[in-house]
């Protein structure tokens, strides 16, 4: 009998993961608002990624009733506390793939149960309708602190890393500078590191980021980081950058205030990324409809 896998917030990076999850065999259902659900019901879900467009037929729900193997949360941070509202049954396995530091926490109260923290990196991709993933960059590299062999068996590349610090802070030290520059500017990656005041600023953050996770017990090379980020296609922007533009709400708070937050618990000065979060959170203010 297939694994039953969940799908709460089948959006870009959902769908991302939902659609190779169907086609790979598992049994999927996409949690999500009635509207979103009933379109997915109607018309299934397309992923058009780098070479290929591909199309499944997962089941979809706006509750879900009943207890499956895996329960993916790819919703952002500023709709999770709703969306688990949608999650009626225990699943016997949650594997929350948001970014930031502190949703791990929230969904274990909220959900109990087995929590695996992840996270999911060289992924770019938005949401083109609410039955349409365009993924713009090869298959995402998740992060997980115990195996997900679903993840697997669908074609991804899955690393395990047992320490639940490691995994988030890997990601966030970079992701938060990032956020922050591209909301505040609407600039690519590429654009913002030939900058020399803004890569200044940028290096400034990753440091202070750094340091953050050094006094939580994760030890990152800076360095290293910016080779990473050095690395990257220029075009690269951030979902942040991209809500902000749009006028919605964005994850700033969860990825930089969480960074912040931890900086303020741990006594470290982060004052590079207090400012950029102060600018950030000025200029990207959801707009009232």
């Amino acid at each position: 009998m297939s694994a039953t896998v969940a799908v709460l917030g089948p959006g870009a990076v959902g769908g991302a993961l939902a659609v190779p999850l169907a086609l790979g065999g598992a049994r999927v259902v996409c949690v999500a608002r009635p509207e979103t659900a009933q379109a997915i019901r109607r018309e299934g879900l397309t992923l058009d990624r780098p070479g290929e467009v591909l199309h499944a037929r997962p089941e979809s729900t706006d509750v879900l009733l009943d207890r499956v193997d895996l329960l993916l949360v790819t919703v952002k941070a500023p709709a999770l506390d709703d969306a688990l509202d949608r999650v009626a049954a225990r699943p016997e396995t949650v594997l929350p793939l948001l970014n930031g530091l502190e949703h791990v926490e929230t969904i274990r109260r909220r959900l109990g149960g087995r929590v695996v923290a992840g996270s999911i990196a060289r992924l770019e991709a938005y949401r083109d309708g609410p039955t349409h993933v365009v993924q713009t960059t090869p298959a995402p590299f998740v992060t997980v602190t115990s195996p997900v062999e679903l993840l697997r068996d669908a074609g991804f590349d899955v690393r395990v890393e047992p320490d639940e610090r490691i995994v988030l802070w890997e990601k966030v030290v970079r992701l938060a500078p990032l956020a922050a520059a591209t909301a505040i500017t609407q600039r690519s990656l590429g654009e913002l590191r030939s900058d020399p005041d803004w890569r200044s600023t940028l290096e400034d953050a990753v440091d202070e980021a750094c340091a953050v996770a050094a006094a939580d017990g994760v030890v990152l090379n800076p360095q290293a980081q910016w080779e990473i980020l050095d690395a990257m296609p220029p075009t690269v922007t951030t979902s942040a950058a991209r809500d902000a533009a749009a006028g919605r709400p964005t994850e700033l708070d969860a990825i930089v205030g969480g960074v912040v937050r931890a900086a303020n618990r741990l006594g470290v000065p982060v004052t590079t990324l207090e400012r950029l979060l102060d600018e950030a959170e000025e200029r990207c203010r959801p707009r009232s409809r």
